[in-house]
């Protein structure tokens, strides 16, 4: 299980305080870097703006997915948050909407295939019948995870 491991409870913000993307960038940077303080939040912050400067990670329906490859992961597993905003930030998504959940990805630069591997399992969940508004539903980190879990397992089986 890829998704149950790169989103850990901890790394899970059930309602974000950020009302814009720089804001949520810095917020789940900092959470990430709490639970794992193995990597540059300053680098990571970096690539993660100019990633989000060559085209939005506002990517479908409600969805944000920013992500980058940094140094300072090097050595490291991939790891993640997720931020829930129940009314909805602005984003500047594809698709013009608010975003709702994001999930944020943070990979070492010299490790693509995990991050590809991450990337690949994010869009097979998030392809599943109501998966925005089931994720919704739920109301604590506990719960999130969970779902995130199942939904990964559903693919399996």
């Amino acid at each position: 299980m890829v998704l149950g491991e790169i989103f850990p409870k901890d790394t899970i913000v059930v309602e974000l305080s950020s009302t814009e993307k720089d804001e949520l960038f810095e917020e789940l940077v900092e959470t990430i870097h709490s639970n794992h303080p193995i990597f540059d939040k300053q680098e990571a912050l970096k690539v993660l703006n100019e990633r989000e400067s060559k085209m939005s990670t506002g990517i479908m329906h409600a969805v944000g997915l920013p992500h980058a490859l940094i140094t300072s992961m090097n050595g490291h597993d991939t790891i993640g948050a997720v931020g829930i905003s129940r009314e909805g930030l602005d984003y500047e998504a594809l698709d013009n909407a608010p975003v709702n959940v994001v999930f944020m990805i943070i990979g070492a630069e010299n490790d693509t295939n995990s991050h590809i591997q991450v990337l690949k399992q994010l869009a097979m969940v998030l392809q599943l019948p109501n998966f925005v508004n089931n994720l919704l539903a739920n109301k604590t980190a506990s719960e999130i995870h969970n779902f995130i879990c199942k939904s990964e397992e559903s693919l399996i089986n």
